[in-house]
């Protein structure tokens, strides 16, 4: 392309086209409030001291830049230093979780909660409305729906969990199905939550586990509760494809003609590359 008045020539920028996929859909959370937050978070609450899970961490201290008489005493004094050492290595035997037994039954973390949705090994999934962006927590919603298990979103879970288990924030909490420490705080939970709703997914997860657990007197295994979703789910697929099954006794296919193939309609050619030049 010339442009007037200049006699350099420039060629045009190219238009970098993207495609992606959008979906008409739009999904949110049914945000959990009033006394059946208050009852979830006082029910995690409990059971979470009652078990004494935490995590022990040091404290982060930060670097300071010493000068060099600062580094020639340290230096001096490095005899003075080793006793110190063996007692913060005795002292780092005992940081970590409390209990890494009660650790593995909990998913903690939206990356952790994804793994564990996507092997389906979650009965129960509690969400902070405090995630900021909110797509954080909302792709979620799909996976969770998609594998029958219960979600909702609790506001300040992260300001109350968090504390007690050492852990600076806590976007997302999942129990798992072979969790027997927490059976009865989900029981107590799980009719709390709303079901979601995800167009190709209509069940009601909700209703069916507390179906499941209506009889307080009996306290269902967590291979008895994955059994009732699993039972549920089947269900409902069951009734969908007897309701979308067609009536094909009337239709006649008929063979496919093609008449001619054209391999470029428009014909257009490609630009001839350019030869480059040999050095002399």
């Amino acid at each position: 392309v010339t442009q007037q008045g200049t006699a350099a020539l420039r060629k045009a920028k190219k238009i970098t086209v993207k495609t992606c996929l959008d979906n008409p859909f739009v999904f949110q959370w049914k945000t959990i409030e009033g006394e059946d937050m208050h009852f979830i978070l006082q029910t995690l609450e409990e059971r979470i001291k009652h078990v004494g899970l935490k995590k022990i961490e040091t404290p982060r201290k930060k670097k300071r830049c010493l000068s060099k008489k600062q580094m020639e005493r340290k230096c001096d004094a490095g005899t003075k230093v080793l006793p110190k050492e063996e007692e913060t290595e005795g002292h780092q035997q005992n940081l970590g979780w409390t209990d890494i037994s009660i650790r593995r039954q909990l998913a903690i973390g939206v990356n952790e909660v994804t793994k564990a949705l996507e092997k389906d090994d979650l009965l129960l999934l509690l969400v902070c409305k405090s995630a900021k962006p909110a797509m954080v927590t909302s792709q979620l919603i799909q996976l969770s729906a998609s594998r029958a298990t219960p979600a909702g979103q609790v506001p300040r879970l992260s300001e109350t969990v968090a504390p007690l288990l050492g852990l600076t924030s806590v976007l997302a909490l999942g129990f798992k199905k072979q969790s027997d420490t927490f059976t009865e705080a989900m029981e107590a939970i799980i009719p709390k939550i709303p079901a979601l709703e995800v167009p190709w997914c209509q069940f009601r997860t909700a209703e069916s586990v507390a179906c499941a657990c209506t009889d307080p007197a009996e306290h269902p295994e967590p291979e008895q509760l994955a059994e009732a979703l699993g039972d549920e789910l089947t269900r409902q697929k069951r009734k969908r494809t007897e309701s979308n099954q067609l009536d094909l006794s009337n239709v006649i296919l008929q063979p496919l003609k093609i008449k001619k193939l054209v391999p470029n309609p428009n014909k257009v050619k490609k630009p001839p590359r350019k030869k480059k030049k040999a050095f002399s």
